[in-house]
């Protein structure tokens, strides 16, 4: 029998069976391992009619799960009258034309499935280059089995000069090098691209940056949109966001700082599409403060937050400056739950996004770890100086107003501002004084009063 083929990486409409290989010391249970992939293919709009998990040390080489299970697969998938075959694993490209070979069904790996989410989801022409990039990535060592062309063209078996090119070139080898010169183009553009982001992203150092991580759907445009008031897509299905939205964000005693949302992330994730979507993470790696968001009440937020921060390593992000958000604190019956994870780790708050618990505290936290501590000043200049007053209404709160003359040609401000904003006053024709050495408005982060 000749494999069975496919067009394109569309995985959605299918009737699918799910199949997962797991290590025994994995952490999984027999009916818990498959509910991340079960949310990937809902999203991806695949129906499933069936499930099988084999705990093992390694996958088989030829087809990932043994043999005996091989035998199952193939009595579940005619019962069933299943379309596809998809697994958790990442399958390599012989795995996947020995499974087809044998089932006779389409197989899809665990790569194919975010990918396809992500070409569904992708709005922006740099998300849309992304994609591209990362799938011609995925499947240039896929194409015998994934596209229906791939037959020998005539001709080309006759020797001779230019035998086994020109018109008897296997049209295999013709796709790859088209292939390849496209993956050069789209790099080269999502190199400028990259640069301009830098640039864009450099041009605000005067203003603080924080940054949304965080695992897919834990609820950081939820976050957002009840911080900003921004009008950002929110939905409750995996990778809902690809694009980095930044937004101005008022925080109290400190100002405006500049808050973007970033894409989500999943275990395993394939490595070309964390590196196609490097230059969208610049914003988190140029942040002054990552706020990583976990979704307290899943069974599965510790393995998530590792997962998150084994992603951030692997862009090259050196995780320093973090503050913990336990997002979702209304959803969790258990409030031991939030407890262990605060011991596990320093720097958290438990808030709910969708209700607005402690997101007050949580701005309040976020203003302190920013500034360093407040102070009051005394500020004395002109009041024609429009661009001293725009700039503090923007990064200080004002305590009082006096005028120092009877013509009221010169006001005297006293604001509370961070210390590290002092150096940054605009300066001409002004006069500061710092009147108080002590934090105005010291916020604790201990773990034990954030509930």
């Amino acid at each position: 029998m000749g494999d069975p083929k496919r067009d394109s990486l569309k995985v959605g409409s299918q009737r699918a069976i799910l199949v997962g290989v797991f290590h025994p010391d994995a952490g999984f249970g027999r009916y818990d391992a498959l509910d991340e992939l079960k949310g990937l293919v809902k999203t991806a709009g695949v129906e499933v009619v069936g499930e099988m998990v084999q705990f093992r040390e390694t996958p088989h080489p030829s087809v990932c799960i043994g043999r005996g299970k091989l035998d199952e697969l193939k009595q579940l998938v005619e019962s069933t009258d299943a379309q596809m075959v998809i697994f958790d694993n990442n399958l390599s490209p012989s795995q996947g034309r020995a499974l087809e070979q044998s089932l006779q069904k389409p197989i899809v790996d665990r790569s194919e499935v975010i990918l396809d989410i992500f070409a569904t989801h992708a709005r922006t022409h740099e998300a849309m280059l992304q994609v591209e990039l990362a799938q011609l990535m995925y499947f240039r060592t896929r194409l015998k089995r994934m596209w229906t062309h791939l037959e020998r063209v005539g001709g080309g078996g006759t020797g001779g000069l230019g035998a086994g090119r020109g018109p008897g070139e296997k049209q295999l080898e013709t796709d790859r090098r088209l292939i390849d010169k496209r993956i050069s183009e789209l790099k080269a553009r999502l190199k400028e691209v990259e640069d301009r982001r830098i640039r864009t992203v450099s041009l605000r150092q005067e203003q603080p940056t924080v940054s949304l991580v965080g695992y897919t759907n834990a609820g950081k445009s939820t976050l957002m949109r009840t911080l900003t008031g921004a009008d950002v897509l929110v939905e409750d299905k995996l990778f809902a966001t690809l694009d980095t939205r930044t937004r101005r964000w008022k925080l109290p005693n400190f100002g405006e700082v500049l808050l973007s949302d970033t894409v989500g992330f999943v275990r395993n994730l394939p490595h070309h599409l964390v590196a196609s979507f490097r230059s969208t993470l610049e914003e988190a790696r140029r942040a002054d403060l990552l706020l990583h968001v976990v979704d307290a009440s899943s069974p599965e937020a510790e393995r998530q937050i590792h997962t998150v921060y084994e992603v951030l390593a692997e862009i090259g992000l050196e995780v320093k400056n973090v503050l913990l958000v336990l997002n979702k604190a209304d959803r969790v019956s258990d409030p031991s739950i939030i407890d262990v994870l605060r011991r596990h780790y320093d720097d958290t708050i438990s808030i709910s996004a969708a209700t607005g618990e402690g997101v007050d505290r949580l701005a309040v936290i976020v203003a302190e770890r920013l500034s360093g501590g407040f102070v009051e000043v005394e500020i004395e200049a002109s009041v024609g100086n429009g661009r001293l007053l725009a700039w503090l209404t923007q990064h200080s709160e004002e305590l009082s107003r006096s005028y120092t003359d009877e013509s009221a040609s010169r006001v005297q401000l006293v604001c509370k501002m961070p210390r590290s904003a002092i150096g940054a006053i605009p300066s001409e024709d002004v006069t500061v004084t710092e009147r108080s050495s002590q934090s105005a408005s010291a916020v604790s982060l201990s773990t034990t009063d954030q509930k």
